[in-house]
């Protein structure tokens, strides 16, 4: 049995992450290829527990930058071993809502941590695991941020100043442009042509595995 394929959907707040992977998997059925949906943080049961911690608005006491970083990379220990891995060693293919770029992007971008310590914590539990393919959605924050807000509730990071989402989605953009498995799709045009900017980028990503 063939090893399955990791897709990660990445973007900020109001990218259109959920209809991008309603796409994926439309495009996945279509080729009959069986597949698994994961988000990050979260994705396992305890993998849950620590997103909670990480996007409550609840706590009593201030969560510190440094915990929220080891958590999100808990978080996504927990889900690679227990849930990614043996997927695609069944030969499925997992569809990820964020994955590490988003730990580059906000924790890294946003919160300003050295790229030597965002990259030791991600040798050390994530031991050189890569996406195959990542599609960036990529929106201006202030658009983006309007339409987050329009759905409701923000969680804890979700209100953070827009000065943190314009480092945050300046460093997106940085680390698209210096990685050829990431595609950037404009996520400001009018969602039908988002949608197909998104197939043509898995269907090429297909067509190029069964040239393979």
């Amino acid at each position: 049995m063939s090893t399955g394929k990791f897709i990660v959907i990445e973007g900020m707040e109001g990218a259109g992450k959920s209809s991008a992977i309603g796409v994926i998997e439309r495009i996945l059925n279509q080729h009959g290829i069986e597949y698994i949906n994961t988000r990050e943080p979260g994705g396992t049961p305890l993998a849950e527990s620590l997103r909670d911690m990480v996007k409550s608005v609840e706590h009593k006491e201030t969560l510190t930058v440094e915990t929220e970083l080891l958590l999100m990379y808990a978080s996504r220990s927990q889900l690679l071993a227990n849930k990614i891995l043996p997927a695609l060693t069944a030969g499925k293919w997992v569809i990820g809502d964020r994955h590490d770029l988003s730990s580059r992007a906000y924790q890294g971008g946003g919160r300003g941590f050295d790229e030597a310590v965002m990259g030791t914590i991600s040798d050390i539990t994530l031991k050189g695991f890569r996406p195959d393919i990542t599609l960036y959605l990529d929106i201006d924050p202030h658009i983006g941020l309007s339409r987050a807000q329009a759905r409701g509730d923000l969680d804890r990071i979700e209100l953070e100043k827009m000065e943190f989402f314009i480092r945050v989605h300046n460093k997106y953009r940085e680390l698209a442009e210096q990685d050829e498995s990431i595609i950037t799709v404009d996520a400001a045009q009018v969602m039908p042509k988002v949608h197909l900017d998104i197939e043509k980028a898995v269907n090429e990503f297909i067509a190029k595995i069964d040239l393979d």
